[in-house]
């Protein structure tokens, strides 16, 4: 089940993707939001709606939101691909190193990303992203999945100077729509095994990233264990677990994001984040 959050006509909404249409559950009785629905452990109803239920509106014809509008918390991992480890000159973590992001630092797909003035140095990062579907306080790893309400393509955009300023990644990863989410949510028993994956980053059509996500080097269950014992996940609460090596930063010359590229991220099984840089 492909789970979109959107805007139609000014109003916003959540619903079912199929084919080329959207089935609108938020006027269903089934929540607003994606995330009230989560909240209501309601995706059963949503699934029976769209067993019956005809698309309302194609999705051509709406503004496709980030998936969770308003998340709670946004937990996103460093450093998770030995590739990427190696490339950025660091050593291989003990622990998940974990730093969080804002809800308004990401657009949803097809929104423009923003290259920010104040710095020419603005990158990509290709991630499988993961959402909360019921509270997980100190869940044991070989319970994780059951946590999990789906997956979805993240482009954890940095401003790498600006990321470099402190020990803390936070200045270069919450600048206002420099990251993208979506395009929607796909559920985690459409999805199957999260390590099961391959994951591709195109810039302007060229391929930047490509690896499988069992090259993670914290896996899935393992992140969920690891940031449920520090904080109480909630439905709709995201990670994002990590970015494989070809980044922009990496590469000789490094190559960053401009006004009118198109950068894509793909997942098997979940479909294409896909994205324009505009300048600010």
């Amino acid at each position: 089940m492909k789970l979109a959050s959107y805007i139609s006509s000014g109003r916003p909404g959540f619903g079912v993707v199929i084919g080329d249409g959207l089935i609108e559950c938020s006027v269903r009785g089934v929540g607003h939001s994606l995330k009230q629905a989560l909240a209501a452990d309601a995706l059963d109803q949503v699934r029976a709606i769209a067993d019956r239920a005809a698309p309302d509106v194609s999705i051509n014809d709406v503004t496709l939101l980030p998936p969770v509008v308003k998340p709670g918390k946004v937990f996103c991992i460093g450093v998770n691909y030995r590739k990427h480890v190696l490339e950025m000159g660091r050593d291989l973590p003990e622990h998940p190193w974990v730093f969080t992001r804002s809800a308004d630092s990401f657009v949803g797909h097809g929104g423009d990303m923003l290259c920010p003035a104040v710095s020419e140095q603005f990158d990509f990062e290709g991630e499988l992203a993961l959402v909360i579907g019921k509270t997980a306080h100190r869940v044991n790893a070989a319970a994780a999945l059951d946590y999990v309400a789906g997956y979805c393509c993240l482009n954890d955009g940095s401003i790498r100077d600006y990321q470099r300023h402190s020990g803390q990644f936070t200045a270069g990863k919450n600048f206002w729509r420099s990251g993208a989410i979506g395009p929607w949510l796909v559920s985690a028993d459409e999805v199957g095994d999260p390590a099961a994956l391959q994951l591709e980053t195109r810039l302007n059509g060229e391929v930047m990233q490509s690896a499988p996500t069992s090259d993670l080097i914290f896996d899935v269950p393992t992140l969920i264990e690891y940031c449920s014992t520090f904080a109480r996940l909630e439905p709709g609460d995201i990670i994002a677990t990590g970015t494989p090596g070809g980044v922009g930063a990496a590469r000789q010359p490094p190559v960053w994001l401009r006004g009118g590229d198109t950068i894509e991220i793909s997942i098997s099984g979940i479909g294409t984040l896909t994205n324009s840089v505009v300048d600010e």
